[in-house]
This record gives structure tokens, C-alpha cells and sequence, in this order.
């Protein structure tokens, strides 16, 4: 167990509040911190931007992706390639067309719970734990081991997200309470009913179980999923983004890890959902330049528009591995000290990794549109306009 050394101190010119009422002479704050925004931290006060670099070059570096440049449509998610990956961490955007949904075949992954974000279309989820409709904004958690496929007359894009070697859990929300954020009411369970038992048959079936990352096909002649009942505390759960009722303080810009929705022993997943702006006239009201010094920042871009970047669309991810300080783009850091809407309209996926995360590139499989490979000019000083 490491004894932290912690003590409050500050020197020169500095705010007695963090990411609110900067010094005049130094209006850029920079936050470092340990354990996500969990641990120890200080706030720099800058006279320039900490991104205002003129090059950004090597393997620590901003980079962004545009997902549908690479929908890798397959009949198993386990055929598509990762974006990015660890150990404990892996994420796969799964495009599933019509074609692949009626061909017998269910899935089960031994290597760990599996989180799905429903980007777009809807359907209907068979689980060994019954049935359930999904739409477009779900989370859909699947715990290590359930059978499951899923059903539909459109095609489904997904944001899949790996638990290796771990679950998926809530977040422990203090002295907020156990309603805030969401209530525990408003996960969804599948049930046991007459769509669940009129998809029963005895005609033949392939489980592909995925195991240390390579398939197997189990052969049954029969549906596996022919529960007549169930009993316990473990299942499938759905929520949606809509269900998510953010954390907000009026007076001061809150750290993502306000906003997180899913824990594991190796990484968070938080939701980005609108809120109103700080309304504080000394409160930052963009997030706050930081240097997350232990944990690597993934954020897939669901829909709306996101204040804190330029040239970001829905159906892209960006990845930030620590190393480097990042925050918002010059436009929109400007744009911060302005009144320009009564709030965010934003929804975004989150992941923090503690583990770093190794990246596709063209020289593994990704194909060479996909990456935006101009992204970690964007904060350069000469692109200030852009």
C-alpha cells in the first residue's frame, strides 16, 4: 500500500478555486492528476494554452477515427477488429447488417462481460435470460458466458466494449445517493415471454463462443435458448442515455468522473448526456486542460454537437493516451467565455483505461480513411481558426 504524500500548497499567482476565477494574467488552467480525476492533483495557472503546440509528432500523440470509414460488417462480432485494445480492454465498432441476423447462430464470450452501445438502429435481443427490445442510445450489458443474438429488419451499429478477464459494475456514488445519475429502477431485464418461447425450435444451431480471443463453433440440434424460467441476480441489463440524469453544479465545471456509468477493476466508461452550462460567471464552462497521468481517454461521439472540439461528427472516436496534455480546441475554448446556448446538446461514450491501449493503424488492418491523421494539428496555434 503506498502512503501518498499529500499536503496543500501553492505558490505565485493561482486561483483559490479550481476551474473557476483564473488569474487575469494567467487564463489558462491546467490540471494534473493521478487515478483518473480520483487522486492527488494540482492546477497550473498558464499564460498559454498548454496545447498550443506547433508540432505534435511520434506515438504519444491525439488521434481520431472516423468509425463509419469502417463498419466491418460481419456476422460475428468476433470476426471484427479492434480499434484499440490492452489486456483488460478491448473496442470493437460492430456493424451487423439484415443478411446476418436469421442464420441460426448465437454468441457467448468466455473471456469476459461485453458492453454494447446501440449508435444506431433497434431490435430485439435473445438472451439465455429471455427477451428484450433494443434501440438506437441502449447500453446493452452481457455478462461473461450468456448466450445471446440479436434480431433485426435494419442494420445495427455498435460500439462493443470488453471487459477481458473482468465485470462490468456501478459506480459508487457516495454521498449523492443511490437514486442519483440513474435509478437502479430504470435497468431493464429481459424476460421470459411469448417472443422469447415463439423462437424456440428444434431446428439446428451454432454457438460461436469466443475464448483467449479465438472462436469455436459449438453445434446443437436444437435453439440453446429454450429457458422456460429463471431466478437470481445476475442478468443482461439495458439503460439508455435518456434514463441518465447528469450531475450538475451551476458554479463549477465537474470532472467526467462525475458522469461515470459503468466500472471495472481496470477501467470506467462514463456518458456524456446534455446538461445546462455553468452559469457562474467565473466558471470554466468547457472541460479544463488536464494531464490524466495514469489512465488513457477514448470518447466515441454518438450524436449532437461537441462543444469542446472542431471537425468532430457523430460516428467518430478519438483517443488520447496520457503522456501529453489535452482539452479543448482554441474555438471553442474562446467561444467558452461567450453566451452562446443555455446548454450542451452532446452524447458521447467515455472509456478510461488504466492499462494502455494499443491503437489500430493502416499497418494492422486499418484501412488508410479511416484515421484522421491531421487531428493532433487542430490545437496548433495556426489553425486557431479553424
Amino acid at each position: 500500500m503506498v502512503n501518498r504524500i499529500t499536503f496543500p500548497k501553492s505558490s505565485g499567482d493561482f486561483s483559490r478555486q479550481a476551474h473557476a476565477d483564473f488569474p487575469e494574467q494567467a487564463p489558462f488552467e491546467r490540471e494534473i492528476s493521478r487515478e483518473g480525476f480520483y487522486g492527488p492533483a494540482t492546477h497550473i495557472h498558464h499564460k498559454h494554452a498548454p496545447t498550443g503546440w506547433i508540432e505534435n509528432k511520434g506515438h504519444c500523440r491525439p488521434r481520431a477515427f472516423n468509425l463509419y470509414a469502417w463498419p466491418q460488417d460481419h456476422s460475428s462480432l468476433w470476426n471484427s477488429e479492434p480499434v484499440l485494445h490492452n489486456p483488460y480492454c478491448r473496442v470493437t465498432y460492430w456493424t451487423l447488417s439484415d443478411r446476418h441476423f436469421h442464420n441460426n447462430q448465437l454468441f457467448r464470450n468466455s473471456d469476459g462481460d461485453l458492453l454494447l452501445f446501440i449508435h444506431q438502429g433497434k431490435g430485439e435481443l435473445f438472451c439465455d435470460f429471455g427477451h428484450l427490445s433494443f434501440s438506437e442510445g441502449d447500453y446493452l450489458l452481457i455478462p461473461r458466458g450468456t448466450l445471446w443474438r440479436l434480431e433485426s429488419d435494419e442494420i445495427i451499429h455498435t460500439l462493443a466494449i470488453e471487459a477481458t478477464d473482468q465485470l462490468f459494475g456501478l459506480p459508487d456514488k457516495g454521498v449523492v445517493g443511490q437514486h442519483a445519475i440513474f435509478d437502479n429502477s430504470a435497468l431493464i431485464t429481459p424476460e421470459i415471454d411469448d417472443v422469447f418461447l415463439a423462437q424456440q425450435d428444434e431446428n439446428e444451431w451454432t454457438i460461436q463462443v469466443k475464448h483467449d480471443q479465438r472462436a469455436s463453433a459449438i453445434r446443437y440440434p436444437y435453439n440453446p435458448l429454450d429457458a422456460l424460467g429463471w431466478h437470481g441476480d445476475l442478468c443482461v441489463v439495458k439503460i439508455n442515455w435518456r434514463d441518465i440524469r447528469p450531475l450538475m453544479s451551476h458554479r463549477y465545471h465537474l470532472a467526467p468522473s462525475a458522469h461515470t456509468t459503468f466500472v471495472t477493476d481496470h477501467f470506467v466508461v462514463c456518458t456524456f448526456v446534455p446538461r445546462p452550462f455553468e452559469s457562474d460567471p467565473g466558471a470554466l464552462k468547457v472541460p479544463f486542460y488536464h494531464s490524466n497521468e495514469d489512465f488513457d481517454e477514448i470518447i466515441f461521439y454518438h450524436q449532437g454537437d461537441f462543444f469542446s472540439r472542431d471537425n468532430i461528427q457523430p460516428g467518430m472516436l478519438t483517443f488520447h493516451p496520457r503522456g501529453f496534455t489535452h482539452g479543448p480546441h482554441p474555438k471553442a475554448y474562446q467561444q467558452s467565455f461567450s453566451k452562446q446556448h443555455d446548454s450542451t446538446n452532446e452524447v458521447a461514450v467515455m472509456i478510461d483505461t488504466r492499462q494502455s491501449m494499443l491503437c489500430a493503424t493502416s499497418d494492422n488492418g486499418l484501412p488508410k480513411n479511416v484515421e484522421w491523421l491531421e487531428y493532433n494539428e487542430s490545437w496548433c496555434e495556426k489553425d486557431s481558426s479553424l
